[in-house]
């Protein structure tokens, strides 16, 4: 990849016993297709092990549609959740016990950032041979890599006008989900100290180590699997033209969400 970013995935309960013990519970899986009998959320089956449980004999895994239904009915356990969307979800609706809407408070959340088994997720990818040997190639790079960077601090800056734009296309959640969403999702991005898309080299080993531990992957890619050098030319000069490209002091707006999502 030529860009790549952390995304926090986490796991939601009722339960209060749920975290120091999860083995016998079950647990909604999103099944966004599977390879070699390995789903693509190994960050999950990652940090079983790492509590100790067998993902295969020690929780029983069950699919798990694109949204929280199953947890807020109860049908499961625990659920798997982005920060920036189903977490919202659940917050949206009214806790039956308290008639209020949900609170963090009323959920135990698992992190896998804080618990070492997150993975780098969203990469640009491009043709290693074309990236060594080919000079229009690689300025082409170049330029999409200034583009998306421009789009990312667009996104940073213009809060509300990029809030109403989504609303302006007709999203099945309201307003004050879609404001959730991005500000959830530009505190993935910013604060950017190496500058936006740069790879992390610690998170880019911990993704191996997950993936290899996993047997996603059969052995560490090698050297060429990763490259900073186009996105580093294009922060360079995005930050020569007075782009803010690493966002130091970005805080998001604070979101209040509302029944629903609307």
């Amino acid at each position: 990849p030529l860009w790549q970013y952390l995304v926090d995935a986490s796991l939601f309960t009722y339960r209060e016993a749920f975290v120091g013990f999860l083995a016998g519970i079950v647990i909604g899986l999103v099944l966004l297709g599977v390879v070699d009998d390995q789903p693509p959320e190994f960050e999950l089956f990652a940090g079983l092990q790492k509590a100790g449980v067998d993902p295969k004999s020690g929780v029983n895994l069950v699919q798990q549609q694109f949204d929280m239904a199953a947890l807020l009915s109860k049908q499961i356990d625990a659920a798997q959740a982005m920060i920036y969307n189903e977490y919202a979800q659940v917050l949206e609706q009214k806790n039956p016990a308290t008639g209020a809407l949900y609170q963090p408070t009323d959920l135990n959340v698992i992190d896998w950032n804080k618990d070492g088994v997150a993975t780098l997720q969203d990469a640009i990818w491009a043709n290693t041979d074309k990236l060594k040997n080919d000079t229009a190639y690689q300025d082409t790079a170049v330029k999409l890599l200034k583009g998306a960077i421009g789009g990312w601090v667009y996104g940073r800056d213009n809060f509300q006008p990029c809030v109403d734009i989504v609303l302006k296309n007709g999203p099945t959640l309201g307003a004050s989900h879609q404001a959730w969403q991005l500000a959830r999702v530009n505190e993935l991005v910013w604060p950017s100290p190496g500058g936006i898309g740069v790879v992390d080299k610690t998170l880019w080993d911990q993704t191996v180590s997950v993936a290899t531990s996993q047997k996603v992957v059969a052995a560490a890619p090698d050297a060429d699997a990763y490259s900073n050098t186009h996105v580093q030319k294009a922060v360079d000069a995005l930050k020569a033209g007075g782009m803010d490209v690493t966002g130091s002091s970005y805080k998001a707006p604070q979101v209040t969400l509302k029944e629903g999502g609307k």
